[in-house]
C-alpha cells in the first residue's frame, strides 16, 4: 500500500531522490539537494543529499545555510508592498518622484566606441518609468549577469550590483541610459536592487532594517539575512560553480564575503537562508499574508502581486529581451506579477501546474513555488552556479506526478 500523506504519494515522491542521486550528484553536476514538499499544512516530504564541502566530506544538513541569491527578490518586493499599503507610494508613481536624477534617463541609441572613446547616444523615453516597472522588470534596465544587451558590459566594468555601495549604485544608473523605454519589455535586471534603495529612502530606515523588522522578525525568520555571523558559520557552505571541468570551488566559506557586513545590501539577491526559513516564507504566502497569528501584508495586496502585471496581459515569450531564461522550457505561457513570475497557461509552458502558481530562482540553483489551488509549497537548495537546466524542471514533474487528489481532477471534491 502506497505511503500517503497530505494527499502526497511519497512513494513515488521517493523517485526524486533516486533520479537526483544518478543524474546529477554522482555524476558530479551539483554538490547536493535540500528538497522540500508542504502540502495542506503539513510536511509532506522532506529530503537532503550530498555535501556541504565536497573537498572535506562534510554532509549537507537539514539546517545548512544557502546563498539564495535571487530568491531575495520576493522578499524585496513584498517589502515594497509594504509601503504601498500604507499609502507612502502608488505604483503608478514614476520613480523620478523619488530619484529626481533619475526623470531624465534616455534610451539606448548607440555609444560608446570599442576603444572606450566617446559617449553614449540616447532618444527620449516614450514614457516615465514607474514603480510598477521596478517590480515586473519592464523600467528598461539591464543586470551585470545579462548577456547580449546594449549595456550589460558596462554594468559589468562598472561594478554595478556588486563592486558598488548602494548610493553608488544609484548615482552611476543615473549616468547611463535605459535599454528600452519603460513598459515596453521584459527584461530581468538589477531593478528589484533599486526597489532596496527606494524602500530605504521612502520609509526613512536602511533597507535592511526595514527588511528585519517588517518581515524576517514577524515571520520568525531568523537565519535569513545579509551575513553570516560567526556563530553559524559551521552550518554555511561553500557554494561550487558547473565548469567543463566539473563542479569547481566558486566561494569557499572562509573567504566568503558573506561573513561580512555587505558593502552593497542587495534587494536582487543578499541574502542567505535555510530551507525551513524561506518555508516560513512561503506558507505566509500559501495562507494570504499571514503565519502563526502574524498578518504581515493584507491578502488583496498579495493577490495582486501575483496576478500577470505584463502589459497587454502577454506572456514573457511575447515581451522578452533577456538572455536570462525564467524556465528550463522558456517563458511561453508565464507572466510576470509584482516579484514573482507565474504560469498563465501550463499547456504552453510544457510542464504540469495551474494557472495562478507562482515561484523564482536563485543563481545557485535554488528554487520554489507555491500553487494555492493544490495549497502545495515546494522548495529546492542547492548550491552551484551554472546548475544544469532540467533540475527544476524534472523537480516540478515529479511533484506534481506524486499528486493523488489534486482538486483539479475530474470526481475530486475541491
Amino acid at each position: 500500500m502506497s505511503d500517503i500523506k497530505a494527499g502526497v504519494n511519497t512513494e513515488r515522491l521517493r523517485r526524486w531522490d533516486t533520479h537526483f542521486k544518478e543524474t546529477y550528484l554522482d555524476p558530479g553536476l551539483l554538490p547536493n539537494a535540500l528538497t522540500l514538499v508542504y502540502r495542506r499544512g503539513e510536511m509532506a516530504y522532506q529530503s537532503v543529499q550530498g555535501w556541504a564541502d565536497i573537498e572535506k566530506g562534510v554532509p549537507i544538513e537539514a539546517d545548512s545555510i544557502f546563498r539564495i541569491y535571487s530568491m531575495t527578490k520576493p522578499l524585496t518586493s513584498l517589502a515594497f508592498m509594504l509601503l504601498v499599503e500604507e499609502g507612502k507610494v502608488s505604483l503608478n508613481d514614476p520613480v523620478s518622484s523619488v530619484i529626481p536624477e533619475w526623470a531624465g534617463l534616455g534610451v539606448y541609441e548607440s555609444g560608446p566606441a570599442q576603444d572606450g572613446a566617446g559617449a553614449f547616444t540616447t532618444t527620449p523615453a516614450q514614457g516615465p518609468m514607474r514603480m510598477v516597472d521596478l517590480l515586473r522588470h519592464t523600467a528598461g534596465l539591464s543586470y551585470f549577469i545579462q548577456q547580449g544587451g546594449h549595456l550589460d558590459e558596462t554594468y559589468r566594468k562598472l561594478g554595478l550590483g556588486y563592486r558598488t555601495s548602494l548610493d553608488e549604485f544609484m548615482a552611476e544608473l543615473a549616468q547611463l541610459p535605459l535599454e528600452f523605454s519603460p513598459g515596453e519589455a521584459w527584461h530581468y535586471s538589477a531593478a528589484t536592487d533599486v526597489l532596496g534603495y527606494l524602500i530605504g529612502k521612502i520609509s526613512g530606515i536602511p533597507f535592511e532594517d526595514f527588511l528585519q523588522q517588517r518581515i524576517l522578525t514577524p515571520l520568525g525568520m531568523h537565519e535569513t539575512g545579509f551575513q553570516v555571523p560567526p556563530e553559524k558559520t559551521g552550518r554555511f557552505m561553500t557554494c561550487y560553480a558547473l565548469t567543463p571541468q566539473g563542479l569547481q570551488v566558486f566561494d569557499p566559506v572562509d573567504r566568503s564575503s558573506y561573513l561580512q557586513p555587505p558593502r552593497f545590501v542587495s534587494g536582487g539577491g543578499g541574502l542567505v537562508s535555510t530551507a525551513a526559513d524561506y518555508l516560513r516564507f512561503c506558507r505566509m504566502l500559501l495562507r494570504g499574508g499571514e503565519l502563526d497569528g502574524v498578518r504581515v501584508i493584507g491578502p488583496k495586496t498579495l493577490e495582486l502581486m501575483t496576478r500577470n502585471h505584463l502589459p497587454g496581459g502577454q506572456d514573457i515569450a511575447a515581451l522578452t529581451r533577456s538572455a536570462v531564461a525564467v524556465s528550463e522550457t522558456g517563458s511561453a505561457g508565464v507572466g510576470f506579477g509584482l516579484g514573482f513570475a507565474m504560469t498563465l497557461n501550463p499547456a504552453r509552458t510544457l510542464q504540469p501546474g495551474n494557472p495562478g502558481d507562482f515561484y523564482w530562482g536563485g543563481a545557485a540553483g535554488t528554487y520554489f513555488w507555491v500553487d494555492p489551488v493544490e495549497d502545495l509549497a515546494v522548495i529546492f537548495m542547492t548550491q552551484a552556479l551554472y546548475y544544469p537546466d532540467r533540475v527544476r524542471q524534472t523537480l516540478r514533474t515529479m511533484v506534481y506526478a506524486a499528486l493523488e487528489d489534486s482538486p483539479t481532477l475530474h470526481g475530486t471534491k475541491a
